[in-house]
């Protein structure tokens, strides 16, 4: 049970009953400069017309009202809005005018929710509650409707003081991970790829969160610019709680389908398996991988791997040598017939030194535990730390591991 400033994080859900709809009053506060950019004006590819003018009040399909925005993203802007149907909170997500990444998108919440829902990692995944589409004079926009979630569980770790987990709180945000990951693997044929502390989100325990935003919505209006005939919003952030319920994994903007074998660069790059960095083939253990990284990241103080040169530029060759110097060479088969992998390996298999090995083991790395706790939670490291995709343990394997199934 996660527990901050002594209370507990508890797991699990409730609702609390929506009210009538809403009037909503534009934003007194001194407006933004024309001049300055807001919000998804910033982004560096921002066409004005390919986000949809979503406004803070309006109702769509007569039965979803916005009340604010949560944020926004390079292809979609999020709302929070009541579903005035259901009486309840829920979240909207506008994709960008005939962007291809919201079919894309459904298809593969559709695959998600045509799987077993018995499965226990099903909960634990983000699904569609529902879909449709705006249309106006410009064109179609994609909006999937999601149960509301909370914090980032990389915003969790840094309310810490130290800014990593407890050891519990490491083991059953893992389990929940896996029973995702197992959930997706085995039953939904999809490849996340993507995994990454921002990717996971918090459930949301209480609403009481989520009245406050509506109320704080209400009484003090989020900054609002106009441009034209469209206002574009700052984000509101939801209020800090200490209740969350479980760990949720989401944005499958990155995700495959996992029956064949795929090639192509994906991960974000501290993140990249080794087969992403010797131009290989992959499939779902790209995500094993992943979780070890998130592992590290939320239970210990320095970063496993940095993958940055002396100017701090990603770098595959640092990457690499750091992956060296924790689990040795590369078996000889990956470097066979890769004409990419003789920019770092001679013939023989030996390191070029397009960078330096790093002088440091696993074991050295790990400044958390001791003794037999050090020594079980670094067996569970490298049972997802290995060269080869076929070696790592699966995510149902490693729900049995003895370090994580400890008290």
């Amino acid at each position: 049970m996660f527990r901050l400033h002594g209370r507990p994080l508890r797991h699990l859900f409730s609702l609390r009953s929506a009210s009538f709809r809403r009037l909503f009053t534009p934003s007194d506060s001194q407006p933004p400069d024309p001049n300055d950019k807001l919000e998804e004006e910033s982004l560096p590819e921002y066409l004005q017309d390919r986000f949809y003018p979503v406004k803070i009040g309006e109702t769509f399909q007569t039965r979803y009202q916005v009340i604010g925005k949560l944020g926004f993203g390079v292809c979609s802007t999020v709302w929070l809005c009541k579903d005035l149907t259901q009486h309840k909170y829920a979240t909207l997500k506008v994709f960008g005018r005939d962007l291809l990444e919201g079919k894309r998108r459904l298809e593969l919440y559709d695959r998600i929710n045509a799987a077993n829902t018995s499965h226990a990692g099903a909960m634990l995944v983000r699904t569609a509650l529902d879909n449709f589409q705006i249309a106006n004079a410009k064109g179609r926009y994609q909006v999937i409707v999601h149960q509301p979630l909370g914090i980032r569980l990389y915003d969790l770790r840094h309310r810490f003081v130290d800014k990593i987990l407890p050891e519990g709180a490491v083991k059953m945000t893992l389990i929940h991970l896996l029973l995702a990951l197992d959930y997706l693997h085995t039953e939904a044929g999809i490849i996340h790829t993507d995994i990454q502390e921002k990717n996971v989100m918090l459930g949301i325990e209480d609403e009481l969160i989520l009245a406050e935003f509506e109320e704080g919505e209400k009484s003090n209006p989020s900054l609002q610019k106009v441009v034209g005939n469209r206002v574009i919003y700052a984000s509101r952030k939801l209020n800090r709680t200490n209740d969350y319920g479980r760990p949720v994994l989401c944005d499958f903007g990155q995700a495959r389908f996992g029956s064949a074998r795929y090639d192509g660069d994906i991960q974000p790059y501290r993140y990249r398996a080794p087969e992403i960095l010797l131009r290989t083939t992959w499939d779902e253990k790209v995500d094993i991988w992943n979780l070890a990284i998130i592992t590290w990241d939320i239970f210990q103080q320095d970063q496993l791997f940095y993958a940055k040169d002396s100017n701090n530029k990603d770098s595959s060759a640092h990457h690499i040598a750091e992956i060296i110097a924790i689990l040795g060479p590369p078996p000889r088969e990956m470097l066979q017939n890769n004409d990419y992998a003789t920019q770092f390996f001679d013939l023989e298999g030996n390191w070029k030194g397009a960078a330096p090995i790093p002088s440091t083991t696993l074991e050295q790395k790990e400044g958390i535990l001791q003794g037999k706790p050090q020594q079980l939670f670094l067996v569970f490291m490298r049972k997802m730390l290995q060269w080869r995709p076929a070696e790592r343990s699966s995510a149902r394997e490693l729900l049995a591991d003895e370090w994580l199934c400890s008290p």
